[in-house]
């Protein structure tokens, strides 16, 4: 099992560690870093930025977000780091939900997520093959854009860049079964959300079932700590907003997957309680549990023993949110045992 460095999004402004905990990873073996975006910080700028104070180490976006983007800029993004890095760019996608679609982007979440990403990502790859002109007549992506409101000028392009790779490696962050599914036909990869070792059941069957040489690459929060509680706070944190505020109470993708998990109450409540503006609330009604199964938390010896967990599903890659290059180092130790 590869391990990988999740940075995720900036927050109020950007984090001066960032680049230093990407170079300590590179020097402790790790094969990846990934960087993120909500509405705010984008996931590329400061991927280019760790590429260019790192030299081995491989580069992932997880996730870019679809609807911030049209397919083929998503694509001049991917191939111009993948360039300039030499090689070192994984392109992680995801569709997010209809709260940021239509709240930040101003664009209408799709009404058939799944064929909106499998014409998002066919384009993707038409344009980093290079081996014709982009064309698609799909529902939600049409180049050359054929509209009503079309003046009929529009013509088939092919980059005029030509791609490093043709194969660059696209990921797809997805939850419902269908969804993944469908990842393990039309991407080389797929970035879980709260991936629980014992549960894979809840993403369906697709897990047991995966194409050769597929990557399976969940993010955990990683914490060497005494206090099991104590260093469980922050994961609880991250649920309560993801669970809470990431989606409209009438539809979160986030808190359906908890429910999925066995937890539909305790979801329903922290939404509950996130919504009328009691966060505070909100974070501590996270069962520990929970928090605990999808995370490595606690002293060495209580990592080293569930880590043997991660090891024996499909996960290929664990990409840790580790704070700390003490964490970073135990947990490169440990996965070398």
């Amino acid at each position: 099992m590869r391990l990988g460095l999740a940075l995720g999004y900036w927050g109020r402004g950007p984090s001066s560690g960032h680049v230093p905990l990407a170079q300590e990873a590179e020097r402790l073996g790790y094969d990846s870093v990934w960087t993120a975006e909500s509405w705010g910080s984008d996931a590329f700028t400061p991927l280019t930025w760790i590429a260019a104070h790192t030299s081995r180490i491989r580069l992932g976006t997880a996730v870019a977000q679809m609807a911030a983007r049209p397919p083929t800029t998503t694509a001049m993004h991917a191939l111009t780091l993948d360039h300039l890095s030499g090689g070192r760019m994984m392109l992680g996608l995801g569709l997010s939900g209809p709260q940021v679609v239509e709240g930040w982007y101003g664009r209408p979440f799709p009404k058939s997520p799944l064929t909106a990403t499998r014409e998002y990502v066919d384009v993707v790859r038409q344009v980093l093959r290079r081996e014709a002109p982009v064309e698609s007549a799909g529902r939600f992506h049409s180049h050359p854009y054929r509209g009503p409101d079309a003046t009929g000028l529009g013509k088939s392009l092919k980059p005029i860049t030509h791609p490093l790779r043709p194969d660059l490696p696209v990921l797809l962050g997805a939850e419902g079964p269908k969804n993944v599914a469908q990842t393990t036909r039309i991407a080389d990869g797929w970035l879980p959300l709260y991936w629980s070792p014992t549960r894979p059941e809840v993403y369906g069957p697709a897990p047991g079932d995966l194409p050769e040489g597929f990557l399976v690459a969940p993010m955990a929060q990683v914490r060497v700590c005494d206090d099991v509680a104590e260093g469980l706070l922050p994961v609880k944190a991250m649920l309560g907003f993801y669970i809470g505020g990431m989606g409209h109470a009438a539809r979160n993708f986030h808190a359906d997957l908890m429910a999925r998990m066995g937890y539909e109450r305790e979801a329903r409540r922290i939404q509950e309680l996130f919504l009328s503006g009691r966060r505070e609330e909100a974070v501590l009604a996270v069962p520990d549990a929970f928090a605990d199964e999808i995370s490595l938390v606690g002293p060495r010896e209580r990592i080293a023993e569930r880590l043997e967990l991660w090891r024996k599903g499909p996960v290929t890659d664990l990409l840790a949110l580790a704070p700390d290059p003490h964490t970073l180092r135990v947990l490169a130790e440990l996965n070398l045992r």
